[in-house]
């Protein structure tokens, strides 16, 4: 049998190809979480002079896996915060994202974070944050990471960032502040695989607590 250049790349060339239908095989849907009803319309008040400010939505959905869902209710919940109330945790994960004070979660001024253990790896798409959307208000220091570890000191990566003076001490972040609306913040988790997810923030331009009204978090199990 003669070897040729030409027989050599033909099976390179196969499987490069069965990747790519591989690929295109995934089906992707666009995420549409279920919106709570808008509280407000207007800007922020008290905004930095020079502030650069973005709406926070995304100029068009975000595509994941059509397996993905949302696990963050089947996580366990813990926060910085001691004085927070374990029984009140849940109800950031409970499906109730209204900009009723009843619908909020309270933890102390300062830098604080809420964390979900999922217990083992996920493949995560995309999580979506809503903090307190009853007034118009910029969160300040927001930071998404994923980590291996409970303490945050595995393989972490870091989603999103726009602490500018690393008031958390997770780094200076480059992502620009955003309004809070009822659409929340939506974060691309590309894919990545982790255990434990953290949202980091330091208060508000209405208030200097930290306020969660619900998270989603979109992944499936590791394929």
């Amino acid at each position: 049998m003669k070897i040729t250049a030409r027989s050599l790349l033909l099976p390179a060339l196969c499987l490069a190809v069965s990747g790519l239908n591989l690929i295109a095989a995934e089906e992707l849907v666009p995420l549409k979480p279920v919106l709570p009803q808008p509280a407000f319309v207007g800007t922020p008040k008290d905004l930095p002079a020079g502030a650069q400010v973005d709406s926070g939505k995304l100029a068009k959905p975000l595509l994941i896996p059509k397996d993905a869902v949302n696990i963050a209710p089947k996580a366990t919940l813990t926060t910085s915060d001691p004085k927070a109330s374990a029984r009140n945790l849940p109800k950031i994960t409970d499906g109730d994202k209204e900009a009723r004070d009843s619908s909020v979660v309270l933890l102390r001024k300062g830098p604080q974070y809420v964390q979900f253990d999922f217990g083992s790896p996920f493949e995560l798409y995309a999580i979506v944050i809503w903090h307190a959307h009853d007034t118009p208000k910029v969160y300040h220091s927001v930071v998404v990471q994923l980590a291996d570890d409970a303490d945050f000191t595995k393989n972490v990566r870091t989603l999103f960032n726009n602490d500018k003076d690393n008031a958390v001490g997770r780094g200076v972040g480059t992502d620009r502040e955003y309004f809070e609306t009822n659409e929340g913040k939506t974060v691309d988790a590309k894919g990545e695989k982790a255990r434990f997810v953290r949202l980091y923030s330091k208060g508000s331009t209405d208030s200097s607590l930290n306020e969660y009204t619900e998270v989603e978090i979109y992944g499936r199990p590791p394929k």
